[in-house]
């Protein structure tokens, strides 16, 4: 169990992240200045705050080294919109770096 406006532990991404993780992947590419050919959300960590931020590890590797991005994700509050933003982005690393916050 994480403190108060701490980072959870990272987790396995469910159904719920990747929909958000899957959403977000056009800033992601815009950001990095490339359009991935595969971008496959692994793991994420989250700290809630005036919204919840997320750290993200997506596999974009297409020729087998392990190619990974790691990026953080704010989403706002239901009350104002659940707006997603693209906060930070960490390109390239490697599918065996530990994902931390930025």
């Amino acid at each position: 169990m994480s403190k108060p406006g701490g980072w959870s532990p990272v987790e396995q991404v469910t159904l719920k992240e990747k929909q958000i993780f899957l959403e977000v992947r056009p800033m992601i590419e815009k950001k990095v200045g490339t359009d991935f050919k595969m971008y496959f959300p692994v793991v994420y960590s989250s700290q809630v705050v005036s919204g919840t931020n997320y750290m993200v590890k997506v596999l974009v590797d297409v020729c087998g080294d392990g190619l990974c991005v790691h990026a953080k994700i704010f989403q706002d509050l239901p009350c104002r919109g659940e707006q997603l933003t693209v906060t930070e982005v960490q390109y390239p690393k490697l599918f065996y770096d530990v994902l931390e916050p930025i």
